[in-house]
């Protein structure tokens, strides 16, 4: 791993899910995904699933895969400066506490430390896992974003320099969205359309963003997939999953509901609200 993977800036964390921006240590930020606070993943670097072996190499110039990335990058396009565009944008900040809402309207209650601890440090802990995953392919392959090839501008434009510098493929932020969507499934089965449905939808921000190109985001679910499965043979992590699940029965039982903003997160993604 590279040194601008490991330096080190006073308590903030490089969660722009660019390539070797899935550092075990805190590391300059920008201003689009700071956190304050950093917890470790639940799986040591040797004991996640190596993402060389699950993705195939990107689609190769001249291909039909290829084509069909730069017709989805075309279409998506279109949403620049929309109510999906500003999702997005929403979307690329993965830093706590923000990232813990991502899902509450999916789920349908508030996901935050004091109400559901448990549920919240797996979540924390999961993104470590899901995004550090992706690197073995990104070094690998160090696939050109499709903003640097047409100059487009991105819905996070504070994040430039440093998606420049780092391999696109398979997408971090996606692997660890499908990851979040297949552990919330799982504490709330009674939800499992909605967490699935933002669990994709948040993996097509990056395309929306510009950022990413739609295999990047394809192969990142398979990802994420695999660190789902792996967790499950970690103690901490059933033993967090457990509280998690006694949290959401809790919590439903009490009739807590989500936050109002769903209404505008409903029409951004073309549901009806409830």
């Amino acid at each position: 791993m590279s040194l601008h993977c490991t330096r080190i800036v006073a308590g903030v964390l490089l969660a722009a899910f660019a390539g070797h921006a899935w550092a075990q240590a805190p590391a300059q930020a920008p201003a689009s995904s700071a956190v304050t606070t950093r917890l470790p993943g639940y799986l040591d670097p040797a004991e996640r699933p190596d993402s060389v072996l699950l993705v195939p190499p990107p689609p190769a110039a001249g291909s039909a895969a290829l084509a069909a990335d730069l017709e989805v990058y075309r279409s998506s396009a279109r949403l620049r400066d929309t109510p999906r565009w500003r999702l997005a944008a929403a979307d690329a900040n993965v830093g706590f506490p923000h990232a813990a809402g991502i899902f509450s309207c999916a789920l349908g209650l508030p996901i935050n430390g004091s109400t559901m601890p448990s549920l919240y440090r797996v979540l924390q802990r999961s993104l470590i896992d899901a995004g550090q995953s992706t690197l073995a392919a990104k070094d690998k392959y160090q696939r050109e974003r499709p903003f640097t090839l047409f100059d487009d501008p991105i819905c996070v434009p504070d994040d430039v320099a440093v998606l420049r510098k780092n391999g696109g493929y398979p997408s971090g932020h996606a692997s660890a969205g499908w990851a979040w969507a297949l552990i919330l499934t799982e504490v709330a089965p009674d939800r499992a359309g909605p967490l699935l449905r933002r669990g994709l939808e948040f993996g097509q921000s990056r395309v929306v963003c510009g950022v990413h190109w739609q295999s990047d985001i394809d192969t990142a679910r398979l990802v994420g997939a695999a660190v789902y499965a792996r967790l499950h043979a970690d103690p901490e992590f059933r033993a967090d999953m457990a509280a998690a699940r006694d949290e959401y029965a809790r919590a439903r039982a009490a009739g807590t509901s989500a936050a109002p903003a769903c209404a505008e997160e409903h029409a951004a993604l073309g549901l009806v609200s409830p």
